[in-house]
């Protein structure tokens, strides 16, 4: 088994002072590292076939990519507001330093399509809990939430309690 923790760099007081920042690109650099984490994440699911895969924006879009190619899936982004050009749904959330909107392309997740749902850290939970609350909206069934890493002392977990949860490495 890789030793995830060695290739996450803390950075003290970002982005905002008493905040410790979980920088994922070292994490980035390495193959060996990328490969692992897809191939745990992908050992991990449930088995039955993912039909979309969200990344909200933008560091879970590194390996929400990696993982709808693998699983022969279509990859949905979920970005922040104002920029995605199409029609959207919008979903208000706060994070551990401030609040913002997400937004998903309206035509993005037909109907009980079953979606995997992956961003990079699960902190507060809000983040994570708004683009779940996007996909129900589009009658989307979450099949799971993936995080590179969680910052068990913020209980986010507990934002999206609701859903299969899976997490490569706990801070």
């Amino acid at each position: 088994m890789l030793d995830l923790e060695k290739y996450i760099r803390v950075v003290p007081d970002f982005p905002k002072k008493g905040i410790s920042y979980k920088d994922i690109s070292p994490l980035l650099m390495h193959p060996e590292a990328v490969e692992f984490c897809v191939d745990e994440f992908v050992k991990n699911l449930p088995t039955m076939q993912i039909d979309k895969v969200v990344g909200v924006e933008s560091r879970g879009f590194f390996f929400a990519m990696l993982l709808a190619q693998k699983l022969k899936a279509g990859f949905v982004p979920v970005r922040k507001k104002g920029k995605l050009p199409y029609k959207v749904l919008q979903e208000a959330y706060d994070l551990e330093y401030g609040n913002d909107w997400l937004e998903i392309h309206q035509d993005a997740i037909l109907p009980n399509e079953n979606v995997l749902v992956h961003d990079d850290v699960l902190a507060t939970g809000g983040t994570a809990r708004a683009a779940c609350n996007l996909v129900k909206r589009l009658e989307g069934e979450i099949v799971q939430c993936n995080f590179l890493l969680e910052i068990k002392a913020l209980n986010g977990i507990e934002q999206i309690k609701q859903y299969p949860t899976q997490v490569l490495l706990s801070y």
